[in-house]
């Protein structure tokens, strides 16, 4: 791997807008090619970004000898598809959260993955965020004591009608793979994965989650209240409680401006970022730094940590009653 990585881009919605646009303003990062479903959908998306080759099925992107790694932004259902392809065509995958529609595609994507010696990374840019990173540091590093309670929610208001994808059970929808997969990678960041998992919901008349509420316990004693929502704007905060203070994430946690650590006996402590917390660069450049050093993990997001994730929300699927059509074939087969 040369100073320059070559992206190829896998699909043309509006997060592979947004992750293009930051990847173009990154030092060392070269845009060579994109595909989508139609070719005129592909060729706009590479006029746009001035990128010299558009393809109008997935197989050209894959068979592209000049892409070092894919980034996957298709819809949840297609992830293990068009992932699993670009690692079989020894490509380095950056996929999009949630990694797959459950931990049985997860496991598989990842066996492929280090069967073949190359990278994977799910996109959980939260991780790779330095405020977040922090967070992670002080609570590790006993900054509130032993952790007792995490509290975290995601909602938006909507209305989002029938036919739109996050109603449509057929590619994943739902609040769960959307918005959950946040508080819960949270919550997993700095407690591991959970030995109990509770939920409740309300389904739409489609089949997907549209409010959650999750309760998730450990054995130490800990446990985390979170939530998501498609028809409500929740607070966007989230909040770790230790036995010795606590941390404050305001609006927007899983991309913080700013977060207050309080320590018992102590002023309130405030953490700010210095940079654009909105910015998808901090997860592009963890991938190429990864990929320069010969590294097919990420040390911030590991696979065996996408992988409890996974099988938490297949935990809060299983309480609330939630399959996908794809999972449903393929009990009956």
């Amino acid at each position: 791997m040369g100073d320059r990585v070559r992206w190829g881009i896998l699909a043309t919605g509006g997060i592979a807008e947004r992750f293009t646009k930051d990847l173009l303003a990154l030092e060392g990062a070269e845009v060579v090619a994109v595909a989508s479903r139609t070719e005129a959908s592909a060729k706009a998306f590479a006029d746009r970004f001035g990128i010299p080759r558009a393809y109008g099925e997935w197989a050209g992107l894959f068979a592209d000898e000049s892409v070092d790694v894919v980034y996957v932004a298709t819809p949840h259902h297609a992830h293990r598809t068009a992932s699993g392809l670009a690692l079989e065509a020894g490509k380095a995958v950056l996929c999009e959260k949630a990694l797959t529609l459950n931990a049985r595609e997860a496991e598989e994507l990842t066996a492929l993955a280090r069967d073949r010696g190359l990278f994977l990374m799910e996109a959980m840019w939260m991780y790779c965020n330095p405020l977040i990173r922090r967070i992670a540091e002080l609570v590790r590093g006993g900054a509130i004591g032993e952790v007792r309670t995490v509290q975290a929610d995601f909602g938006l208001l909507g209305p989002f009608d029938a036919g739109h994808r996050l109603r449509d059970p057929a590619v994943g929808g739902g609040a769960l793979l959307d918005l959950g997969v946040y508080p819960v990678s949270f919550a997993q960041l700095l407690l591991g994965e959970p030995s109990a998992v509770h939920a409740h919901a309300r389904i739409s008349p489609e089949g997907v989650d549209l409010n959650t509420g999750m309760l998730l316990g450990w054995d130490s004693g800990a446990s985390a209240l979170l939530s998501c929502s498609l028809e409500a704007d929740t607070p966007l905060t989230a909040s770790v409680t230790g036995t010795e203070g606590r941390i404050d994430v305001p609006r927007g946690f899983f991309f913080p401006e700013r977060f207050t650590l309080r320590r018992n006996g102590h002023e309130p402590e405030e953490f700010v970022s210095t940079d654009d917390p909105l910015s998808f660069r901090h997860e592009a450049a963890e991938v190429m730094r990864c990929l320069r050093a010969g590294e097919t993990e990420s040390p911030l997001v590991p696979l065996d940590g996408s992988l409890a994730v996974m099988r938490t929300l297949d935990a809060v699927r299983d309480r609330i009653g939630v399959r996908y059509p794809s999972e449903l074939a393929a009990t009956r087969a």
